[in-house]
């Protein structure tokens, strides 16, 4: 599995990587397809390979859709299944063509009980999905759209902050939207007001970032917490 260049298969010895090519299967999504519907994930555990899958949650009443998180390559889940074991109440999609290692989740629980070397990457990635969590609500409580969206186009351009990186790019501003948990004329009317005070440069599919110093302004407090 080196060759997808994922940190956890670099780290692991050829031993242990062996066991994932003998319990893995490489499955492929489909842009837009939404997998999952069933019970997939109480049996099978992931770990994405290359692409983009989001999870999701929707109020089927208006329609609203709020993206809780966007997995890409070197990312796992579900791991609040493989934790707990009970149902996890969210949507999934993929957003580009999607490459994932499929595992039996109960020999990922095995490896949880007996691989120091499997622990050493999966618990900080456990952490860094727990921040991005909080900081996620507590952005959506505290925080202007105007805010949020100055905050996501700097965090998009630094390269310390994995969950965000060049996430962007390619990116629809409808999915962007879904991100910000707005809808997509909102985010738009947002964007025109920064390209015309010169701040970005707004692409079909990528915003560019010409002012950096005024988006740190207008989201200061944000990138504090």
């Amino acid at each position: 599995m080196k060759h997808y260049g994922i940190e956890i298969f670099e780290e692991l010895d050829q031993s242990f990587e062996q066991k994932f090519l003998e319990y893995g299967k490489i499955v492929s999504f489909k842009k837009r397809e939404t997998p999952f519907c069933s019970d997939e994930l109480s049996k099978y555990f992931y770990i994405v390979l290359k692409g983009k899958l989001k999870s999701f949650q929707m109020n089927l009443d208006n329609g609203k859709e709020q993206t809780l998180f966007v997995y890409r390559a070197g990312d796992m889940f579900d791991t609040l299944v493989l934790l707990d074991g009970k149902p996890h109440d969210v949507l999934y999609e993929a957003l580009e063509r999607t490459d994932a290692l499929q595992l039996p989740i109960e020999k990922v629980r095995e490896w949880l009980r007996t691989s120091e070397q499997f622990n050493r990457h999966f618990f900080p990635y456990i952490a860094s999905q727990m921040r991005h969590a909080e900081t996620l609500a507590s952005d959506l409580s505290l925080y202007n759209t105007s805010q949020r969206l100055s905050k996501l186009l700097l965090q998009n351009m630094n390269p310390n902050d994995a969950h965000y990186y060049q996430l962007l790019q390619n990116l629809s501003k409808t999915e962007i939207a879904k991100l910000l948990g707005t809808v997509r004329n909102v985010v738009e009317r947002h964007l025109k007001e920064l390209e015309a005070e010169g701040v970005v440069e707004n692409s079909r599919k990528n915003i560019y970032v010409k002012d950096v110093k005024a988006l740190l302004e207008d989201s200061e407090q944000l990138l504090l917490n």
